[in-house]
């Protein structure tokens, strides 16, 4: 029995938008870059980066965002969740992180991970409805596969699937970074998102 925990960063290779005048590919990586960064930082968990359809290419290009020894591995861009979990070796418990969360305070991961003891699954809610973060308890709940949830499943989706009372636990809310609107939710007074900070900056 184990009881390392895992965080993993999930990155998707297409489908990323980028604000008006900016570059998608640089927008996609500086929100990567800076959500690593604020994982990177938290105490007693290991870090890993999962690529969601990527081939050698994308791996390499996300690994170049990463510090010396952190894990990058490809996973099902249907099942990335999942495969981010699976992808992650022996745990106690694994957190997977959208990359478009780069200001996300890493207190909200702890607190994913300390509900996991009791719950089967641990959920940062993003405001428009999607998830910025799912935290799986090892083993799989054989419920939690079957649902196979993503970053975009509704919660009340997942609550409906739920065997007993507490096997959904519901963290603090925080934002995505999914349209121009989200942008105006950056607090320029906050240490930290500076990839995303310098994209912006620069059209």
């Amino acid at each position: 029995m184990t009881d390392r925990r895992v965080v993993v960063l999930v990155v998707p290779t297409a489908g990323t938008w980028a604000p008006p005048g900016r570059d998608p590919e640089a927008w996609r990586l500086a929100m990567a870059e800076d959500t690593y960064e604020v994982l990177a930082a938290l105490d007693r968990v290991d870090v890993a980066v999962a690529v969601a359809g990527g081939d050698e290419a994308a791996l390499s290009e996300v690994g170049a965002l990463t510090w010396p020894g952190t894990p990058v591995y490809a996973v099902d861009a249907v099942r990335p969740v999942l495969g981010a979990v699976e992808g992650a070796g022996p745990a106690a418990a694994v957190v997977a992180v959208s990359y478009d969360v780069p200001d996300l305070p890493g207190l909200l991961i702890g607190k994913l991970f300390r509900a996991l003891s009791n719950a089967d699954v641990a959920v940062t809610p993003a405001e428009d409805g999607s998830l910025a973060a799912i935290g799986v308890r090892l083993p799989v709940a054989e419920w939690v596969s079957a649902a196979a949830p993503t970053f975009d499943t509704d919660l009340s989706a997942l609550e409906s699937l739920k065997p007993r009372r507490h096997a959904v636990a519901i963290g603090p809310g925080w934002h995505r970074l999914r349209s121009t609107a989200d942008i105006a939710r950056l607090d320029p007074g906050l240490e930290g998102w500076d990839a995303t900070r310098s994209v912006l900056r620069h059209a």
